[in-house]
């Protein structure tokens, strides 16, 4: 359920579609259709020089999506997280911005009519 590539990447943040919450930015697109979705964190070393705060909020992050990847239909979608904060939040509000961007996604994939794949 990762991305990796720097093609899809690239094609993602071109033609995705672009939100955020307080803390954490999103861009989603659909992708091939295989009926998963997929993802990727970001934490840019800007906000946090040490590796050790990155990978901990990107183990966060990940936690978060992997208890709430529910809230989304299997609709074949793409979704790009960057923490966009210099702050270290702890893994409560990390959860609580995770659900509202799944809860926006799903609104809005709902009603432009995303291939679902059965």
């Amino acid at each position: 359920e990762r991305i990796c590539g720097k093609t899809t990447i690239s094609t993602i943040m071109e033609k995705g579609h672009w939100g955020s919450v307080s803390c954490l930015k999103y861009c989603y697109a659909p992708n091939s259709c295989d009926g998963k979705n997929r993802m990727l964190v970001s934490v840019p070393k800007r906000h946090f020089k040490r590796a050790v705060k990155r990978n901990l909020l990107k183990r966060r992050i990940r936690e978060a999506y992997r208890l709430n990847k529910s809230l989304l239909p299997p609709s074949s979608v793409d979704i790009l997280f960057v923490w966009s904060s210099a702050e270290l939040c702890d893994f409560r509000t990390i959860e609580a911005e995770m659900i509202q961007s799944m809860q926006r996604i799903d609104a809005k994939i709902g009603g432009t009519g995303y291939a679902v794949c059965h």
